[in-house]
């Protein structure tokens, strides 16, 4: 076996490994943890602002969402939709969401609070899809694809692919959160770990923001909006992508 073969071949298992950690994770241990972050529930001062700083990402999604005006014609997906802090105000507002998480679990919370908050006000062709399905195996054609804080669970040459997929999905926009890899992100990831707790049980990949930027030009897409959304424990760079004209 020639030493590139090898180095693809190590390339190759890290993926895999990658992808099993995230989806056991979101299974189990972070299920739990997650779904009280993103959730209204009594948390520690650390899932507090890990949850102000979420909710700042979504707020300023929606807020690109509401100047395109009437969403009904707008098909969405979200990647990566967790328990649908996304997808549920999005189809609220008009839009048709198709939606996936690698976590079974996720999926299947996200369409319960989905019914519970919708289902008396939106009629079946209306409420948003939930899938469980790894991202880059999620299908279809959609004006916008949308992906938020799920790039922090894998590298760059992985996160490239991920993007490479998401774009093939596309036909307007795509809009991707991240966590951008600075100096001072770099250290206060060291010396405070990224998502700090005892059920702290995946790695955190920090990206630069001219890499993401290199893997969406290099599909097509020209950089619009941007914003940084951050909060004591969290920061996520925002980018909105579109196609020439559009």
């Amino acid at each position: 076996m020639t030493p590139s073969t090898l180095d693809n071949q190590r390339l190759d298992n890290q993926r895999i490994d990658d992808k099993t950690v995230v989806r056991e994770y979101f299974n189990a241990t972070g299920f739990d943890r997650w779904r009280r972050i993103y959730g209204d529930g009594e948390v520690n001062k650390v899932q507090v602002n890990i949850r102000a700083g979420h909710q700042k990402t979504i707020d300023n999604v929606l807020a690109w969402f509401a100047e395109d005006g009437d969403l009904s014609a707008i098909t969405v997906c979200d990647a990566g939709c967790g328990v649908g802090s996304l997808s549920i105000p999005l189809a609220k507002l008009g839009a048709k969401v198709y939606a996936s998480d690698i976590s079974e679990k996720m999926a299947a919370e996200a369409k319960v609070r989905a019914e519970a908050e919708l289902g008396s006000s939106l009629s079946a062709e209306q409420m948003p899809e939930f899938e469980a399905k790894d991202l880059e195996e999620i299908d279809g054609s959609y004006h916008t694809v949308v992906c938020l804080d799920v790039l922090i669970h894998y590298p760059q040459e992985k996160a490239d692919a991920m993007i490479a997929h998401l774009s093939s999905l596309a036909t307007d926009r795509v809009i991707l959160s991240f966590a951008p890899k600075t100096c001072f992100y770099a250290t206060l990831k060291k010396v405070g770990d990224f998502f700090p707790g005892p059920s702290k049980a995946t790695r955190a990949y920090l990206h630069r923001e001219a890499d993401v930027v290199k893997a969406l030009e290099a599909n097509g897409w020209t950089i619009g909006r941007r914003s940084l959304n951050k909060a004591p424990f969290y920061f996520s760079r925002l980018l909105e992508a579109t196609r020439a004209g559009t």
